[in-house]
């Protein structure tokens, strides 16, 4: 075999050998594209059923709210101030929601796994903002059933310390998790706990799948 035949079947090898590797692109593309478009899928439910529940549960503080300000006295106050920033925080929480389901239905799956990875890390992060902004109302939760007309005044120095304990604790739980939800925490257990529920495992899970695209890219 002379120098022109063994190049030629080396051109022809190599030609087979980048068609094989374009196939098994391919193949690998449409399976990890289509564990990435399940893993959504669920996210997708867990967004359409938080948009209903979240608009109910505003319906119902709604109702209460109004009800405490069109019968307002100064014994409400502690119950006003606290549902009418939980309430806020979760018309927040309810305008995510959708946002997120807007967002992962106009991802392109056809298109570039680098465009879809930047789409991702961007729900991602807002869904980190999205876990922060809820942690801010967890402390009210602890507060709205309080009235100037008992607390602290008539109460035991026992119930007031169970009160500023049990407040206390919410806060600095709540300024700790909003301080330390962060994406390079995202890889940490108590970090999939908080976040999980809001979507983050589930969006995590995309990104890892098409990880491996673009890993199949690189070798």
């Amino acid at each position: 075999m002379n120098e022109v035949e063994l190049k030629n079947l080396w051109q022809a090898y190599d030609k087979k050998l980048e068609k094989s590797l374009a196939m098994n692109y391919q193949l690998l593309k449409n399976l990890q594209t289509q564990k990435a478009t399940s893993a959504l899928r669920k996210l997708k439910n867990l967004k359409t059923g938080g948009i209903i529940a979240g608009i109910l549960y505003l319906l119902f503080l709604g109702m209460v709210l109004f009800y405490a300000i069109k019968h307002y006295s100064p014994s409400a106050i502690y119950f006003v101030v606290s549902v009418s920033i939980i309430f806020v925080i979760n018309i927040k929480a309810v305008a995510d929601y959708i946002k997120h389901l807007v967002w992962v239905n106009t991802i392109n799956y056809e298109g570039s796994i680098t465009e879809i990875q930047q789409k991702l890390s961007k729900l991602q992060l807002s869904i980190i903002q999205h876990a922060k902004m809820m942690c801010l109302s967890i402390p009210f939760y602890t507060t709205f059933y309080l009235s100037p007309d008992w607390f602290p005044n008539s109460m035991g120095w026992g119930y007031i310390l169970f009160q500023l304990v049990l407040t206390g604790s919410f806060v600095f739980g709540s300024f700790w998790m909003y301080k330390n939800l962060r994406i390079e925490n995202a890889n940490k257990k108590w970090f999939s706990l908080l976040v999980g529920g809001s979507g983050g495992t589930a969006v995590k899970k995309a990104m890892e799948f098409l990880n491996e695209i673009e890993a199949f890219q690189q070798e």
